[in-house]
C-alpha cells in the first residue's frame, strides 16, 4: 500500500499497520511521519522501542535477532531500521526480505529511507517492505505551494497571515522546511493568537533560505526571473560551482532546443531519450520550448557556449553575472 504523508494521519485514525516505510528526503515532513506512526503504536500499546541504524559496519544479523527476540517485559514492541544511505547492500537486502516473510508479532515496524532511485524502488528487498505493509512517499513542498503549508502551520498555533506575509515567509524559508518551521514556532511565542501584520512577519523571520541547482532549473523554465535571481545570487554566496550551475542551465537549453526541433515526433519519445522521466519537468520543458522562439533558443546556447569559455579562464567576464543574464534571457 503506498500512502502519501499528508495521507498518513487518516489513516492510522483508522488502522495500525504491522510495518511502515517513511521514504523521503524532507527531514522535517519524514520525522514528522515516523513520529506520527510512533505516537499511533504508543496509544495502541507499543510500550517497547528498539532503534537499529544501518550504518557502515552494521550487523545486518540484529534485524533478524530483534525479528526473533521476545520483549524483555512482554510488552508490545516498536522496532525501527534507519537507512540512511538508502542501500542496504547485498546482506541488508536479504535480512529484510526474510524479515519481511515472517514480521515478529505484536511489532510494529518503521524503516526510514531516502528518497531513492527508479533502480532502488524496483529492488525486491523495496517490493518486500511494500508488500509486508505501507509505504509513506515524502515529497518536498512545491514552491507553489508553500505558503499555503506555512498558513496551515500557522492555523495549528491559531494564527493568520495575509497573502502578502505569507510569501514572504515562504520566500524567506524556501528549500529548508526545519527552518521554516522554526520561524513559524518563533512567531507563536513573539506574537499572541489572531492575524499577523506584514511588519510583526518580517521583524522576526530571518532570510533562511536554502536552494539547489533544481530549483534554479525549475525557475528557468517556469520564466520566474525574481525567483530565478534571488536563487543565483543564494548559490553564489554558498559557494556552489559555476561549472555545476551552468552544466544544469545548459542541459535545460539543450533540452529546449531539441523539443523545438523535434516537430511532429512525440514529446514522450524524446524525454525518454533525455532520460527526463520527471512529469513536472517535463511539462515546463514543454512550456518553455513554445514561449521560446528557435532563435533565442540558438542566441542561449551560443551565452553557454561564452561561459564556458570565461569558467575555464580562456575569455573575460564574470561567470556569475553572465549566468545571471543566462537565465534571465532564457526566461
Amino acid at each position: 500500500m503506498q500512502l502519501r504523508a499528508t495521507e498518513l494521519d487518516a489513516h492510522l485514525a483508522r488502522t495500525l499497520a504491522p510495518l511502515y516505510v517513511v521514504h523521503g528526503d524532507e527531514p522535517l515532513l519524514s520525522l514528522e511521519a515516523a513520529d506520527a506512526i510512533r505516537a499511533r503504536a504508543r496509544a495502541a500499546g507499543h510500550s517497547e522501542r528498539v532503534v537499529l541504524a544501518a550504518e557502515r559496519g552494521f550487523d545486518w544479523g540484529a534485524l533478524g535477532a530483534a525479528a526473533a527476540s521476545l520483549s524483555l517485559f512482554g510488552d508490545r514492541r516498536i522496532v525501527e531500521l534507519r537507512i540512511p544511505s538508502g542501500k542496504p547492500g547485498t546482506d541488508g537486502a536479504a535480512a529484510i526480505q526474510a524479515y519481511c516473510a515472517r514480521p515478529p508479532g505484536d511489532t510494529v515496524t518503521i524503516v526510514s529511507l531516502p528518497r531513492l532511485d527508479k533502480a532502488g524502488q524496483g529492488s525486491a528487498w523495496f517490493g518486500a517492505l511494500g508488500a509486508a505493509g505501507v509505504v509513506v512517499n515524502v515529497f518536498p513542498v512545491e514552491r507553489s505551494r508553500l505558503p499555503e503549508w506555512i498558513a496551515a502551520r500557522l492555523a495549528r498555533q491559531k494564527q493568520r497571515a495575509a497573502q502578502e506575509a505569507l510569501d514572504f515567509i515562504a520566500d524567506s524559508v524556501e528549500g529548508n522546511l526545519l527552518a521554516a518551521h522554526q520561524e513559524i514556532q518563533k512567531l507563536a511565542l513573539l506574537y499572541p493568537p489572531g492575524e499577523l501584520s506584514f511588519d510583526d512577519v518580517r521583524e522576526a523571520v530571518l532570510d533562511v533560505a536554502r536552494y539547489d541547482v533544481a530549483q534554479l532549473s525549475e525557475a528557468m523554465l517556469a520564466g520566474d526571473r525574481v525567483r530565478l535571481a534571488r536563487i543565483l545570487a543564494s548559490l553564489e554566496g554558498e559557494g556552489e560551482a559555476p561549472p555545476r550551475v551552468l552544466w544544469v542551465m545548459s542541459e535545460d537549453v539543450r533540452a529546449a532546443a531539441r523539443l523545438q526541433r523535434a516537430g511532429a515526433r512525440p514529446a514522450a519519445e524524446l524525454f525518454r531519450e533525455l532520460r527526463i522521466w520527471n512529469e513536472a519537468r517535463q511539462r515546463l520543458l514543454a512550456r518553455a520550448a513554445k514561449r521560446l522562439s528557435p532563435a533565442a533558443v540558438a542566441d542561449a546556447l551560443e551565452h553557454c557556449a561564452r561561459i564556458d569559455r570565461m569558467a575555464k579562464g580562456l575569455a573575460k567576464g564574470d561567470v556569475w553575472d553572465e549566468l545571471l543574464a543566462l537565465g534571465l534571457r532564457f526566461a
